[in-house]
């Protein structure tokens, strides 16, 4: 079900949390938005009631997620402007076959479909490559896929380069919880300090690096993946908005070879 039970704040209290966030002056949003600053004023103090239309521009300049945009909208007295469906609602089932297709066509190389949570929407067979030996308990819905990568009962121990996967991925999730507001995301980066490391991760990967690689053993052979994420610019869909597909491409031939011969003995 969509998530409802919004916190009573008012709208002007929402958009200036979100502009506080993105650390942007109330002039900066003005120009953005082409009104005045004193109307951003005016709307985050309560003495303005923006419109819907001034709602969705405001969070457009300020990349507001689709879902929260629903939030300021409810806020303002609107109706909410975007489609909210569940995972599970039986509409998303023409996406979940469109996933799977995608999915699919990836073999043999692993890949997996997310919420915007981390949770594992669907993943293809390859994708046994990576939580070969996870604990079940770590297996049970939701499957969060960052959990799974870090845990100790994940596949944490079977990373070769695990200090420099940390580096890389945790700070992009600390810093998708920061922009998102998600207090889910914020517990989860919580839970993931819990697992040891210390409190300071290793220097980030050099930007220019054109990609982060995952080197994972599986039956004894030393594994190396690059990643990719490719998402959904579903305009008026929260759901499509907040998926994301995650795909594994074999860093050299050894690994390609060795996920063929996985494939073919099924």
């Amino acid at each position: 079900m969509p998530e409802t039970g919004f916190v009573a704040e008012s709208v002007g209290q929402l958009l200036r949390g979100w502009r506080l966030r993105r650390k942007v002056s109330q002039l900066e949003l003005a120009n953005l938005a082409e009104v005045s600053s004193r109307h951003v004023s005016f709307v985050e103090t309560g003495r303005t009631n923006p419109s819907s239309a001034m709602v969705v521009r405001l969070a457009e300049c300020l990349g507001v997620p689709l879902r929260e945009r629903n939030r300021l909208l409810v806020a303002a007295g609107h109706a909410p402007l975007y489609r909210e469906r569940a995972a599970d609602d039986p509409d998303f089932g023409r996406v979940r076959a469109a996933l799977d297709r995608i999915l699919q066509a990836h073999e043999p190389y692993p890949a997996v479909a997310l919420d915007r949570r981390w949770n594992v929407l669907s993943a293809n067979a390859s994708f046994g490559l990576l939580v070969a030996d996870v604990a079940p308990e770590l297996r049970r819905e939701p499957m969060n896929l960052m959990r799974l990568g870090f845990h100790p009962s994940g596949f944490a121990p079977r990373v070769r380069n695990l200090d420099q996967v940390r580096s890389y991925l945790l700070p992009r999730l600390e810093r998708q919880a920061a922009n998102s507001g998600d207090r889910a995301l914020h517990a989860l980066c919580e839970e993931l300090r819990s697992y040891g490391g210390g409190t300071e991760w290793p220097p980030e990967p050099d930007p220019a690096d054109i990609a982060l690689p995952i080197r994972i053993e599986h039956r004894g052979v030393e594994l190396c993946f690059l990643t990719t994420v490719t998402t959904f610019g579903a305009a008026f869909d929260v759901a499509l908005d907040e998926v994301a597909v995650e795909t594994y491409l074999p860093a050299d031939e050894a690994t390609a070879e060795h996920c063929r011969r996985v494939a073919e003995a099924g």
